[in-house]
């Protein structure tokens, strides 16, 4: 594909691209906030009450758990059922299971094994949640505006981050984590109420309400088909998102372990320190904002960068035990770590066809996903049997990992990413004659 030729600048305004896309930011920036007083809430609810690495991961292994059991059928009913109806009911079902009932059952019958079955719940509804959301942007923005969305829709969840961890701090230090937890329902009410007034095409609406879902499985094969055999840089993106999950998200799930065992923070200034993390993705993600038109092969080279970035920031923390430096890193950390999804997202977004993206985005998903829970069970394990610093470098390493096969995919497009690639197998024998010239070099 010919992309030598910048696409149109993504700039600033005081809406956010579109009306509508800026009331998804608005119920998104609530919701995230909710979600890092409750993440942070749950993880120490866990480890305080067990004092167990390995038990506090089963958190983080039960939200990827629905992504790998229900992921290309959760694609399928993205695909087929209004997008505005699948966001709407999760929203009100992870209001419910992390805020209303813990809000209601005594603090005395509120056990780890309840809490586990509720975690459960939600992540089904965020597993549905995610996919129908990122599905939603080539209906709601422009094509050369996708990687922005996303990068903005990113900067939501820094801000989480930033808030989040340090409300959900006090809150623990102040109160307890179940009162925190309800905290955490309204801001899930604030997004289903945003999407609620959002205006989704006709189109959309009307060719999902008339679709059958009798022929799931066959759908399922073809997203499979399609991914495995008819598209080889989703494939390769895949690959890029296997290698990064495995790291990130035992990273993001043990850093209260890390940060109690190596620099010695209670649950106030685990928060500070994972504000911090969230300011270093604000960054990355603003600056996306800008460089959304870049060459799609200069992209890659981004998450490539940011990933090296990454794993000699977290091998840092390796070498200090000083506060301040400390939080340094994890600022690098987080402008490293940023690049990723929203860069990833976009290209799928731009490469899939519309009719399949939700299947190409839970594909992806799954992916990611099993990588995320073999790395949070590694990780955890090694961090409770053999001590912390083994699972820092492990987890830096998977940061080098990542940057290696974004060098491939690199490598891969300058000698075969042509337009015709994104048309079905079916149809590219015809447009050989007029598929356009390679990338630039």
């Amino acid at each position: 594909m010919n992309e030598s030729r910048m696409s149109p600048t993504v700039r600033w305004s005081p809406q956010f691209l579109t009306r509508d896309f800026t009331l998804v930011w608005w119920g998104q920036m609530v919701s995230q906030v909710g979600d890092g007083v409750s993440k942070l809430a749950l993880l120490w609810f866990v480890y305080a009450i067990t004092g167990s690495p390995l038990k506090t991961t089963i958190i983080g292994l039960l939200q990827t758990l629905p992504p790998i059991l229900f992921g290309p059928f959760i694609g399928v009913i993205v695909d087929r059922l209004p997008k505005k109806l699948l966001l709407i009911g999760s929203d009100l079902i992870r209001a419910v299971v992390l805020g209303f009932i813990p809000c209601l059952i005594s603090v005395e019958s509120f056990s780890i094994e309840l809490l586990y079955i509720l975690v459960f719940v939600h992540a089904v509804a965020t597993a549905v949640f995610g996919p129908a959301l990122t599905a939603s942007i080539p209906l709601l923005v422009a094509r050369h505006e996708f990687t922005a969305a996303n990068a903005l829709l990113q900067t939501t969840t820094s801000i989480g981050i930033i808030i989040g961890p340090a409300l959900s701090g006090i809150g623990i230090a102040t109160m307890s984590s179940q009162e925190v937890l309800c905290i955490n329902s309204v801001s899930y009410l604030v997004s289903a109420a945003c999407f609620l007034i959002i205006r989704f095409p006709a189109a959309e609406s009307a060719s999902a309400a008339v679709t059958s879902l009798t022929n799931m499985f066959q759908d399922v094969r073809d997203g499979f088909r399609y991914v495995l055999f008819d598209q080889r840089m989703i494939l390769l993106l895949i690959g890029v998102a296997i290698a990064y999950t495995f790291s990130a998200s035992a990273f993001s799930t043990l850093f209260p372990v890390f940060g109690k065992e190596m620099l010695d923070l209670g649950p106030i200034e685990v928060g500070y320190f994972w504000s911090v993390y969230g300011v270093g993705l604000l960054v990355m993600s603003l600056g996306l904002v800008s460089l959304s038109g870049w060459p799609l092969y200069r992209r890659i080279q981004m998450m490539m960068v940011s990933s090296l970035v990454s794993g000699f920031a977290i091998w840092g923390l390796i070498l200090t035990s000083n506060r301040l430096p400390a939080a340094l890193l994890l600022f690098v950390i987080g402008i490293g770590a940023g690049a990723l999804t929203p860069i990833a997202w976009g290209i799928l977004q731009e490469i899939a066809p519309r009719a399949m993206l939700g299947r190409v985005l839970a594909i992806y998903n799954l992916g990611a996903m099993v990588a995320a829970i073999a790395g949070m069970t590694l990780f955890g394990w090694t961090t409770q049997e053999i001590g912390e610093l083994p699972s820092v470098v492990g987890i830096g390493t998977g940061f080098f990992l990542t940057a290696f096969v974004s060098a491939y995919v690199i490598r891969w497009m300058r000698t075969n990413w042509t337009e015709q690639l994104l048309l079905p197998k079916s149809l590219r024998r015809s447009s050989l004659r007029r598929s356009s010239p390679r990338i630039d070099q």
